[in-house]
């Protein structure tokens, strides 16, 4: 089983890959600007997808000039045009992120949304976001023997996504500090 689960999930990451690549750079370039400017990157995850926050702020590597969207006390930082919001979320359609994502609109803050887009929304992540990337996770990725599907790793799709991010915005500052 764990077999075949690996194969899929390296199915699926060639999948988020070739076909979100130009997404990686404009998330990366809209990232940038705060990087390089007076801005901060701050994140938030929605359920599981919190797993995001640790990694990017208490990782090994943490992310670039990126802080969690809300303090301890669960209280929206104050945010400013030079600021971007990452935001982590498992489905497009969920009504939490939809509400966040509305906010930011309103008020003119650029934001990045990463979430598995759900076809027949009405309202989806994909629409509001300045840049939306597809988890492309719409089933479990094994059968079971019910034949029903088992094995959603949408925390980990976000994760790989979080890295190409990460990584293709450290080549942009390493490009702008060279020059």
């Amino acid at each position: 089983m764990l077999k075949m689960f690996s194969t899929q999930i390296n199915g699926l990451f060639k999948k988020i890959m070739e076909g979100e690549e130009f997404a990686f750079e404009d998330c990366a370039r809209l990232l940038a600007q705060a990087s390089i400017g007076d801005g901060t990157i701050y994140m938030h995850g929605f359920g599981e997808m919190q797993g995001i926050l640790a990694e990017a702020i208490c990782g090994e590597e943490p992310f670039p000039n990126a802080k969690p969207l809300y303090d301890e006390s669960n209280t929206q930082v104050s945010l400013s045009i030079a600021d971007r919001v990452l935001l982590f979320s498992r489905h497009s359609d969920d009504k939490e992120a939809l509400k966040l994502a509305g906010q930011l609109r309103h008020d003119g803050i650029p934001f990045i949304a990463i979430s598995t887009k759900i076809p027949s929304a009405e309202h989806s992540l994909d629409q509001l976001a300045d840049v939306h990337i597809d988890l492309r996770l719409q089933k479990g990725l094994l059968p079971d023997d019910n034949g029903n599907r088992v094995g959603y790793p949408a925390l980990m799709a976000a994760l790989f996504v979080y890295y190409g991010i990460k990584f293709t915005l450290e080549e942009i500052l390493s490009e702008y500090e060279q020059d």
